[in-house]
């Protein structure tokens, strides 16, 4: 296991790049390295608990790595550097639920193109695996990933290619939230990904295993295999759903919006809640452009507005209104009638003084969207029954 000195605590200030973070301790802002390149919007809030590792070497920039995080006073590993470990850890002390009689023999080994992070034993068998670090859960769900990968995609589908020639190939998920029961492909943020993915699974031996930490952050407690709900992905995983467009107007403008003339726009973030029935990512990649001819309410603030984040719900179910409603819940204002001229919603359109993404109360409308209400779902709750082992 990786280094076990002390560790500091420390508070949640902001993230000016993926591997650099702010974290205040006594009083002190400090600049500390994050080891995990991933997005985190549901972990990293401003003030949330943060707990640092003191670095090795001396001559670093950042005398911090971050190895931990809270959430609901639960300890999250975070440090991905620390999760292959993890992984040769509990394999060979056979704490893998339905691994027991897989040794671990090589560390970080290459199969022409890719690189896997271990490869294991069992007398002359050989067995490929990849280990994925999973930080984005919801109430009892866990989803892989939290941003694009490409690389992941490759990795399962090269692991998937050994598989089908005969080579004992999987992964191993490791889900650092011990109240997860079930697990999908995070269909929402990386639909090829998760294409991949449920192609690939019936070929793979493969787990997704949920682990309990304390503060220490030494050793973690195997709480259980989750539950793979597959259908959810057939009837969810399509190019179709809705979505909130997050946009920010630097400063207070007045905006013509078509037909219903000028508009007083405050400067600071705008949620726009859309749906597309088909088509949904050329609809999302429409947005992002600036030379287009004027059709909706929000093609208008587009030309004078950033867009700073784009979170796609794909789901056979029409939820526009319902995201609407509750972003609204939510929201510092709104601007009537923009973008719901042909429903009964006072609006599509709702502002937030700050970054919503750095919102827990918006982040929460996300995961009960994109999550929570999966479990919901008849055909889901018979697999929830016998999830966890």
């Amino acid at each position: 296991m990786k280094n076990n000195s002390p560790l500091s605590q420390g508070l949640f200030v902001d993230r000016p790049n993926r591997f650099v973070c702010r974290i205040k301790i006594n009083h002190e802002i400090i600049y500390c390295h994050m080891p995990n390149p991933g997005r985190m919007w549901e972990l990293l809030y401003p003030g949330a608990a943060v707990y640092l590792r003191r670095a090795v070497q001396k001559e670093r920039k950042t005398a911090y790595d971050v190895i931990g995080i809270e959430r609901d006073g639960v300890p999250i590993l975070l440090d991905t550097q620390y999760n292959n470990d993890v992984a040769a850890h509990l394999i060979t002390e056979k704490r893998i639920p339905g691994w027991e009689r897989w040794n671990l023999l090589q560390r970080e080994v290459t199969v022409g193109s890719s690189r896997f992070d271990l490869l294991l034993e069992c007398g002359n068998e050989r067995f490929y695996l990849e280990v994925k670090s999973c930080t984005l859960f919801g109430k009892t769900a866990a989803m892989f990933p939290d941003a694009v990968t490409e690389r992941g995609k490759r990795h399962v589908l090269h692991l998937a290619q050994l598989a089908k020639a005969g080579i004992h190939a999987g992964i191993l998920f490791i889900i650092q939230w011990d109240r997860a029961r079930w697990f999908l492909p995070d269909y929402h943020t990386d639909p090829d990904f998760a294409n991949a993915f449920y192609e690939s699974a019936p070929y793979l031996d493969w787990k997704a295993v949920s682990l309990r930490w304390d503060r220490t952050f030494i050793t973690p407690q195997v709480v259980g295999s989750l539950s793979y709900p597959e259908q959810i992905l057939e009837q969810e995983n399509h190019d179709q759903g809705d979505y909130m467009l997050i946009l920010q107007l630097k400063e207070d403008m007045d905006i013509v919006i078509g037909a219903q003339g000028c508009h007083p726009f405050p400067k600071g973030y705008y949620v726009y809640v859309g749906s597309a029935r088909r088509n949904l990512s050329k609809r999302l990649a429409r947005h992002m452009h600036l030379r287009k001819r004027m059709h909706w309410h929000i093609d208008y603030l587009r030309q004078k507005a950033l867009v700073t984040a784009v979170i796609p719900v794909r789901t056979a179910d029409d939820l526009e209104h319902d995201i609407a409603y509750a972003v609204e819940n939510i929201s510092d204002w709104r601007i009537d009638r923009f973008g719901s001229t042909d429903c009964s919603c006072p609006s599509h359109l709702f502002g937030f003084v700050d970054n919503p993404v750095h919102r827990p109360d918006f982040m929460q409308v996300v995961e009960d969207f994109r999550m929570n209400r999966l479990e919901k779902k008849s055909l889901f709750r018979l697999k929830l029954n016998n999830s966890i082992v």
